[in-house]
């Protein structure tokens, strides 16, 4: 059986950066996104979140720098593809709870999946979104993944970049403007 990841977070923290559930590459290896052509740690780097690249045996070090991680789904797997809707709701459950009580500003979920069997069919788009999850401005951002062909390294920094600028915007001035 593959072990499970730990979560990377604490109360308080910047962004949340979510999963949907962990590869058998990063659970075996007890580190999130250590997966083969995974661009989460150069994305991060490259859209300011960290001064330096983190490799995947330093994603604990996230917390230094105000941010944390997790997954919807605990589960490891092949591919995201192999994650179940009933997984997903139950995931999500348990998420909104657990960012509920940790209260970071932001929680960014990577890839469209979770979000779209959160709002049950609402259409949506990338980026910041009108509904909030846990009390915490929600954000959808593209996978990492090295799967996913539709956004290149460049388009994900573009679209990280776009929660890394907003996050310097104080909480009530970004109230005020939402």
């Amino acid at each position: 059986m593959t072990p499970m990841l730990p979560d990377i977070l604490a109360t308080g923290l910047s962004a949340v950066f979510c999963g949907i559930n962990p590869g058998q590459r990063a659970a075996g290896a007890g580190h999130h996104f250590d997966g083969h052509g995974n661009r989460f740690w150069p994305t991060l780097h490259l859209a300011g979140f960290t001064p330096i690249q983190l490799q995947p045996c330093d994603d604990a070090r996230l917390l230094e720098f105000g941010y944390g991680m997790t997954a919807v789904v605990p589960r490891a797997s092949r591919s995201a593809a192999d994650v179940h809707v009933t997984e997903l709701r139950a995931g999500l459950r348990d998420l909104e709870a657990k960012i509920r009580r940790l209260r970071p500003q932001a929680i960014a979920f990577l890839g469209k999946p979770a979000w779209a069997v959160y709002v049950e069919g609402v259409p949506f788009a990338w980026g910041r979104q009108t509904q909030s999850f846990g009390g915490s401005e929600a954000w959808v951002l593209p996978n990492p993944s090295g799967r996913n062909r539709h956004f290149s390294l460049d388009d994900l920094v573009v679209a990280y970049r776009e929660l890394r600028r907003a996050l310097d915007v104080p909480r009530a001035l970004s109230a005020l403007t939402a």
